[in-house]
């Protein structure tokens, strides 16, 4: 009885409900929701303060923001739906459109954020992708390798601008994507579609750590990180960890090569992987290697590998639930 009062005293405020609202269709900043609800950052957190002791809604550190979404308990998604099926008075309606509307300029601003940010990386990054095939053939081998085997949660380690998650994401019922720059999930969240973004999950994290439970994950992807890591077989490891039975994992990256420019230029910690590298460690993290493709390009080759956990994880859990 006194959660249940706790959660009529926090909806009892128009603005409070017009923030849960919010909150389904896309997570916000502490800021984002200020300028969302038209009302200044101290009110607005006061009224999130009361959300969040109601178990409503979570607050989310990322480097120096708070992000805010629609909590993950029962109680939560059930006042979601229920929101879903009211029809708001008049009154309420134009409160809720100019909010919508507001909402549509923040999904501008930062996609307008994106754009800059790759005009300014442009000419690195075209210079990186000339040596190897295009990322159109790499996606069209990665889709083909993934087949039309159905998975329900996807977690993409290392998300950068969010390409995977916006490719795959589609196909799940909740999607989990991680990465340890801010400035990069600012870029991945510019991409989350305009409906159902409730069902994204973006973590400021380690790829080497995840903060996830384990066995609750149907299909990791890894695309163009493991070269980046000093330690790409305990990123595998924490892979295989959270994937439930017959989880897949689909890693792509380059085959060994001496484009020694990509250490020194692009901070690359690994030039390249060959098949029996990448196969001892999928077989230590309890994977089955189950698929490779090739993909030769200019003086790079894409490999792609993909491996599949037979049986259960009997390590022990750790990190949250998702």
């Amino acid at each position: 009885m006194t959660e249940l009062l706790a959660i009529f005293r926090a909806l009892a405020d128009p603005t409070r409900m017009r923030i849960m609202r919010l909150l389904r269709a896309m997570e916000l900043s502490v800021g984002e929701m200020a300028q969302a609800v038209a009302q200044s950052q101290p009110r607005v957190s006061r009224h999130v303060k009361i959300l969040v002791e109601a178990g409503l809604i979570d607050r989310r550190k990322e480097g120096n923001w708070v992000f805010l979404r629609a909590a993950s308990n029962s109680a939560s998604r059930k006042l979601q739906a229920l929101l879903d099926q009211v029809e708001p008075a008049d009154s309420e309606q134009l409160w809720f459109q100019a909010d919508l509307a507001r909402l549509n300029a923040i999904r501008a601003d930062r996609q307008h954020a994106a754009n800059e940010y790759f005009a300014q990386i442009a000419e690195e990054w075209d210079a990186v992708r000339s040596l190897h095939i295009s990322e159109g053939a790499v996606e069209r081998a990665m889709a083909a390798l993934l087949g039309d085997e159905a998975f329900d949660t996807l977690l993409d380690l290392g998300t950068g601008t969010g390409r995977m998650i916006e490719l795959f994401g589609q196909d799940a019922q909740s999607v989990h994507a991680i990465d340890r720059s801010p400035d990069m999930l600012r870029m991945a969240r510019a991409k989350l579609p305009a409906t159902g973004g409730d069902k994204f999950n973006l973590i400021l994290g380690d790829f080497c750590e995840l903060p996830v439970n384990d066995g609750v994950i149907d299909l990791v992807t890894a695309h163009q990180i493991l070269h980046y890591s000093p330690t790409p077989e305990r990123a595998i490891a924490e892979a295989g960890r959270v994937l439930g039975q017959n989880g897949r994992l689909l890693i792509v990256d380059f085959a060994p090569h001496d484009y020694e420019e990509l250490r020194t230029r692009d901070q690359h910690e690994r030039l390249g992987f060959s098949d029996e590298q990448m196969g001892e460690w999928f077989r230590a993290a309890g994977l089955e290697m189950e698929k490779t493709e090739t993909l030769p390009g200019g003086e790079l080759t894409i490999k792609l590998w993909l491996g599949r956990r037979h049986g259960s994880v009997v390590t022990p859990i750790k990190g949250m639930q998702i």
